[in-house]
């Protein structure tokens, strides 16, 4: 590859790692902060659990607040920013932001080379690089703390593995070629389908279309294919469906099974549609789309696995899908894929043209490019956060320390909770999710055995008390025990 197109690679990778180190140690409430706080609250309790002279009380407190959280996936994410923690000396938030921007960067490279091998252009490869470093949802989402990027990122490095694999098999290479990709690519899908299961319908589809496209018919005689897809399945179905799953079959119940009603409705799609247009741009999405199709044969075979497996995954979480971003950030690899043989297009018909308008095309791209890393920056830096802990730090001690608290309150109660230093129970917020479940509130009976043996009732999200009347006409009964800006707790103790 020509230096200057080398140097435009660590340029861009550069920008990308640039753009996601901004705004670094701002607490983890610029995107979806209840996803955040939830992982941050999980890796405290790890963090105290390991720490050898932490406080006795304070430790006990740490993993109390630790297991309100339900347990959907294994605590990944959090247990390598823990053992971090105790490296640094202490919690940071810049912590799991920095290995989400390594996830992202390594995950990049493979995404440079895999353009570069379906479309053999070097140019087509950096151009559909620079969307998948600098799309603003993309640089939000893949610095969180959560376990999506490194889900995504982990799985997408074994798509490329996969796409080698099926390479080898292609050139007749020793059979030690082809098993060592397959080793790889096994690995890092079952390791990725371990730390988020929802990425298996992607995975999936990925390799149902590679190994259909390089060995026909033949597949189920492979040693190498039945290997790949028991390393692929086995890690996540031990922890998934045997054993302590946590939380992960209440959450197939609640968030599958019980939302699958919404697929036969006809503006599901259409928000859906919306909704990925607000993130990616529909123009790029139609364009990826566009691409699969013109895609050579190899390439073409691997994107409509994966556009397929998008497809499934969006049916089995369909609420999902046009209410939670993160939900989408594995669409951001296909989508960026997809634009490489269209780029690849352009880039060949450019060669036949004059210097200036080769020139004036690297301008436009690279304008577009910086928009769309300024957008991205503007967004991050758009709002401070850095009041929010004092804040939740004076709600907390408003609360006796040893007090049962139920509370109104925002994030699943997860600021008061980190921040605040006290564990509370929660009451039903009124939301759009409880009306497409049918879900009506029965305030009084609620409160009965909701607030039976508690001592405060905490209510900081006002807006949620005014769509409950019968509740505050409840609370307006009770004494306030304390007060603030933004918070009210009331004393429920007879």
């Amino acid at each position: 590859m020509p230096r200057f197109l080398r140097l435009t690679l660590l340029a861009l990778l550069a920008l990308g790692g640039l753009l996601r180190l901004l705004d670094l140690t701002d607490p983890p409430l610029d995107f979806h902060p209840t996803r955040q706080l939830r992982n941050s609250i999980i890796a405290r309790g790890i963090y105290y659990d390991l720490l050898p002279n932490a406080d006795a009380s304070t430790r006990a407190l740490a993993e109390s607040i630790a297991r309100v959280p339900a347990r959907y996936e294994p605590p990944v994410t959090e247990t390598l920013a823990t053992v971090t923690y105790l490296i640094a000396g202490g919690e940071s938030v810049a912590i799991p932001r920095v290995y989400g921007t390594i996830f992202w960067l390594l995950a990049g490279l493979c995404l440079f080379d895999l353009a570069r091998r379906i479309t053999d252009s070097p140019v087509a490869a950096l151009l559909s690089l620079a969307y998948f470093l600098v799309l603003p949802f993309a640089v939000q989402a893949s610095r969180s703390f959560q376990p999506d990027p490194l889900m995504t990122a982990s799985a997408f490095i074994g798509v490329y593995f996969l796409y080698r694999w099926s390479e080898s098999i292609a050139d007749s290479q020793p059979p030690r070629v082809s098993w060592k990709f397959a080793v790889i690519a096994a690995l890092l899908f079952g390791f990725a389908a371990f730390v988020k299961i929802f990425i298996g319908y992607i995975i999936g589809g990925a390799a149902v279309g590679l190994v259909l496209f390089t060995l026909k018919g033949k597949f189920w005689r492979s040693p190498q294919v039945w290997t790949m897809a028991a390393v692929m399945v086995l890690p996540a179905f031990l922890f998934y469906f045997t054993g302590d799953r946590g939380n992960s079959t209440e959450y197939i119940t609640n968030w599958s099974l019980d939302m699958l009603k919404l697929i036969t409705r006809g503006d599901f799609y259409t928000k859906w549609l919306a909704f990925l247009g607000s993130l990616f741009g529909q123009t790029f999405i139609f364009l990826s789309l566009a691409g699969t199709l013109l895609a050579a044969p190899r390439g073409r075979a691997l994107l409509i696995g994966l556009w397929a497996g998008y497809l499934l995954y969006g049916l089995s979480v369909p609420f999902q899908m046009y209410t939670h971003s993160y939900y989408h950030i594995q669409l951001t690899p296909i989508v960026a894929l997809g634009l490489s043989p269209l780029a690849e297009a352009v880039t060949r018909r450019a060669v036949g043209e004059k210097r200036i308008w080769q020139a004036a095309l690297t301008v436009l791209a690279a304008a577009v490019i910086g928009f769309q890393a300024y957008v991205a920056r503007s967004v991050l830096l758009a709002e401070d956060f850095r009041y929010e802990p004092a804040y939740w730090q004076k709600v907390g001690e408003a609360i006796p320390a040893e007090a049962k608290v139920i509370a109104l309150t925002q994030d699943y109660g997860y600021r008061v909770m980190y921040y605040g230093w006290r564990r509370v129970d929660l009451w039903p917020q009124s939301s759009g999710l409880m009306e497409i479940r049918g879900n009506v509130i029965n305030v009084e009976k609620t409160f009965a055995e909701r607030a039976l043996g508690k001592d405060y009732f905490l209510v900081t999200t006002f807006s949620q008390l005014d769509k409950q009347p019968d509740l505050k006409k409840i609370l307006d009964g009770y004494p306030i025990a304390a007060q603030g800006d933004g918070f009210v707790l009331y004393d429920l103790r007879p």
